[in-house]
């Protein structure tokens, strides 16, 4: 027997109908689709769901819970026991990934508790359970944990980040500047009002010392006269 003897069971494969051949071929004048309707025009496909306009089921029912299947993590799952049977006492990812041990590493290795470790290994992976790095190290070894590469969805949320900050620096710095801009400018006009004040201050004391100093002077040339004439008067007397 070889490749040309093969062949597939009776019943297995059947001729496709041809339809649209004429009437004789009992697939003629419609070809299986009928007279009228909406399934009969070409070109016609109904999606998934659909029931023939009225209200689909998915749509009628209530929706309740919650999902993360846009940005869930896939991980490649490897238990403490496997590493037992390896021979290596260091092991990283892409030396699984040779081993055949993991297939594909997805978003990360973690590393679960399953199996029992009885010999000292080091295992460097993206993360760890718990109960199995507490195995790891009770056996002498050691774990290091890698950084997480960084997903789309994570490095588009972080340019957003960095962005906003940015934004809001700006708007502070604006905001700082006009809250001293509107001080300095509330500050001038005091400044000035004390200076006309002090002016006019210094203006009527110097008005109401100046005619003291003017009584001031008329009392003294009155006195002087007084006592010149009261000097004279003296002298007459005497010679009298």
């Amino acid at each position: 027997m070889d490749l040309s003897n093969l062949k597939p069971p009776a019943g297995q494969v059947k001729t496709q109908r041809r339809i649209g051949r004429g009437m004789g071929s009992g697939r003629g004048k419609y070809s299986g689709r009928g007279a009228k309707g909406q399934k009969s025009i070409s070109g016609y496909s109904a999606m998934r769901g659909f029931e023939g306009g009225q209200m689909p089921l998915h749509r009628r029912l209530p929706k309740r819970g919650f999902t993360n299947a846009l940005f869930r993590k896939h991980f490649a799952i490897v238990n403490v026991g496997t590493f037992e049977q390896l021979e290596a006492t260091s092991f990283t990812p892409q030396q699984l990934l040779d081993l055949g041990v993991i297939h594909k590493l997805g978003d990360g290795l973690k590393v679960l508790a399953n199996g029992e470790l009885t010999r000292k290994v080091h295992i460097e992976a993206h993360c760890f359970s718990k109960a199995a790095e507490e195995k790891i190290k009770a056996a002498g070894g050691s774990v290091a944990v890698i950084e997480p590469k960084k997903t789309g969805m994570a490095m588009a949320a972080e340019g957003k980040k960095s962005k906003s900050d940015a934004a809001k620096a700006v708007k502070r710095s604006a905001r700082a500047l006009a809250l001293s801009t509107q001080a300095a400018e509330s500050a001038a006009p005091t400044k000035a009002k004390k200076g006309d004040g002090a002016a006019a201050a210094s203006t009527p004391e110097s008005e109401s010392s100046a005619p003291k100093k003017a009584k001031k002077g008329e009392g003294s040339s009155a006195a002087d006269t007084q006592k010149g004439d009261g000097s004279a008067a003296a002298k007459a007397k005497k010679s009298k």
